[in-house]
């Protein structure tokens, strides 16, 4: 399950402090394949995806599909669910992070979220 509280908290740091950043999602995926030692055109390879769409991820350029998650997890030997979970985050950022309100729509989510449970 995503840790919604810290989705919050970035929300919150990136909306008052204007911080530009690339992807959570993005530099997890650098760590783990630099650390597996696969270059950029390995990894691609292995996701049947061309090299640069790779390195675009990497920089926060370009989202994978969430459909590609489980298999670049099993190919980097990752988790599943912290994958998601940047992915995710990085979803969320992209949309609120220039709204005003964005730390309380965040909230009233979450308190959704936590209630359907």
């Amino acid at each position: 399950m995503p840790n919604y509280s810290f989705l919050l908290t970035l929300a919150k740091f990136c909306q008052d402090n204007y911080f530009i950043m690339t992807t959570q999602f993005g530099e997890r995926i650098r760590e783990l394949r630099t650390k597996q030692g696969l270059l950029l055109r390995q990894l691609a390879s292995k996701l049947d995806v061309d090299t640069s769409i790779i390195s675009k991820v990497e920089r926060g350029d370009r989202q994978l599909k969430k459909e590609q998650i489980p298999l670049l997890a099993e190919i980097l030997q990752a988790d599943k669910v912290e994958l998601e979970t940047l992915w995710l985050a990085d979803q969320l950022m992209q949309l609120v992070k220039d709204e005003p309100t964005a730390d309380e729509a965040l909230k009233s989510v979450s308190k959704k979220i936590k209630k359907a449970k």
